[in-house]
């Protein structure tokens, strides 16, 4: 019976304990500035203005202040450059992507004249919430070796499960671990059978361990390229009441898929070492989907002035993983080992409930010619929560992203000024860190601008923003937790085109 099962595990396991951690869940909770070009010209700054598709992600309200049908659809081209120091050692890295950003349409109904319900608008839109495509090279010495990363998973662990039976291969045993104690026994095990670790004697129920690898300097190189998406689409609906209140509500489905690839290399010369060079890939892919609803309004103070209201909900994901590893060590003698399980990680689906927000605005409306907006929002990346919450793995995971992650403000400021039929536009955002310590993300600082022109039943928009943040982010959660520091600049040029229906 246990050959049956080790022969199906070949082809998958389902882990009873995963390998998510505070990392995936910030990634999967956090958005980019992202919309039409008319939206991000101002950075976003729209929640007290409507009449624009993209400002309905931020208020719902936003799609009754339509006067007639409308739709946008908009294309981006995005770049990010990023400086990289590992230890004192710099790098450069670039990369671009040309994308389809958003794409929507309001439909508009006039009520009976004699109602105080002017109209009501029915609404959807597609919009990315976060790209996350990335690729980046760490380069430097350290006096941490990756043997620290085998170690810590492989202490408390028995000899006797390290160690293949007759007849039984590496991608056997590494199945049967996977399936019955978990991805740290699965750590242990690669760091044991590559000659990394070393048990410190030979019973089989011994539980420390020691390092192949001696102290001195490392020589590592860290490569991580990363593509994928997330993803929104908004179903809204809308009212005018009378001529200073809109309310509007979204249901919005959410998607999402990751895949990033990690290329680890450390070579050593120092005294002691039976090994000498580690080379270590992991491949991770996610896909998931989710749910969420917003509430809104925007009301009509004055002829000059406008306030607005929204909440956010949080989104519940549900997420599917699966993941490969592969392990190679040499010597100076060239004695080479490979460890290959060639076994697919199929983790049990878990969820994550992101963090709701809520945002406040307020509108300055400068007779036809222009407008100043400020939005102000709030949200806990604290409350990020992991589920099923009684997994003990998860329970521990939740209690890190109580402990390092804290709730941010986020300020937005966004003008426009109109000349005939040309719009120019600005903005600045500033967003807080999401971690307690901020520096492993740091605060966000950004500026845009962008210019519009309107042909009667057409606009056509081109906007420009940039951001900038650093951040720190470890090689490994558990045992090698060096980090690199990123300078990061991300630029966008976007362009959107409008149509009245």
């Amino acid at each position: 019976m246990k050959k049956i099962f080790l022969a199906l595990g070949l082809l998958f396991i389902a882990g009873n304990i995963q390998s998510q951690n505070i990392t995936d869940a910030y990634r999967y909770s956090s958005e980019e500035l992202n919309g039409t070009a008319r939206y991000r010209a101002m950075s976003g700054a729209f929640g007290a203005l409507g009449g624009d598709l993209s400002a309905i992600s931020v208020n719902p309200a936003s799609s009754a202040v339509f006067l007639k049908s409308f739709g946008t659809i908009t294309l981006a081209n995005r770049s990010t450059d990023k400086l990289v120091d590992y230890f004192g050692t710099g790098t450069s890295n670039e990369n671009s992507d040309f994308n389809f950003n958003q794409a929507g349409g309001v439909l508009i109904f006039d009520t009976r004249s004699d109602s105080p319900w002017r109209k009501f608008s029915l609404g959807i839109n597609y919009e990315q919430t976060n790209n996350f495509d990335d690729a980046y090279v760490a380069t430097g010495i350290s006096q941490t070796s990756i043997d620290s990363y085998f170690l810590n998973y492989a202490n408390g662990i028995p000899l006797d499960l390290l160690q293949t039976r007759e007849d039984e291969s590496i991608s056997d045993l590494y199945a049967y671990l996977g399936e019955n104690h978990g991805y740290g026994a699965q750590q242990a095990f690669l760091g044991y059978q590559a000659y990394i670790i070393d048990q410190d004697d030979n019973s089989l129920e011994n539980t420390s361990y020691n390092s192949f690898i001696g102290p001195g300097n490392f020589n590592q190189e860290y490569r991580k390229v990363a593509t994928g998406l997330n993803g929104k689409f908004s179903f809204n609906f809308g009212t005018q009441y009378k001529d200073f209140l809109y309310l509007g509500a979204n249901l919005n489905t959410h998607f999402l898929n990751y895949d990033r690839s990690t290329r680890f290399r450390e070579t050593n010369n120092n005294a002691g070492s039976a090994t000498n060079d580690v080379r270590f890939n992991n491949n991770l892919s996610t896909v998931g989907d989710g749910f969420s609803f917003q509430l809104g309004a925007i009301a009509k103070v004055s002829q000059r002035f406008r306030v607005g209201a929204s909440y956010q909900s949080p989104t519940w994901f549900n997420i599917t993983e699966e993941a490969t590893q592969y392990l190679e060590t040499n010597n100076n003698a060239n004695e080479r080992v490979i460890v290959d399980p060639n076994v697919l990680n199929i983790y049990p689906d878990y969820t994550l409930k992101t963090p709701g927000k809520l945002t406040g605005s307020l509108a300055v409306i400068i007779g036809t010619k222009g407008l100043i907006s400020f939005d102000y929002s709030y949200k806990d990346y604290s409350a990020t929560e992991f589920r099923p919450t009684d997994d003990p793995e998860l329970q521990l995971q939740n209690e890190l992203i109580s402990e390092e992650l804290q709730a941010v403000t986020t300020f937005r400021l966004g003008g426009e000024y109109r000349i005939n039929n040309w719009s120019l536009r600005g903005g600045y955002r500033l967003e807080q860190s999401p971690y307690a310590n901020e520096t492993t993300v740091g605060d966000l600082t950004g500026y845009s601008g962008g210019v519009g022109y309107d042909f009667g039943s057409m606009k056509i928009d081109l906007a420009y923003t940039n951001a900038q943040y650093e951040e720190n982010p470890r090689l490994y959660e558990n045992g090698l937790t060096n980090t690199a520091n990123i300078d990061r600049d991300l630029s966008n040029v976007i362009l959107s085109l409008s149509f009245g229906l």
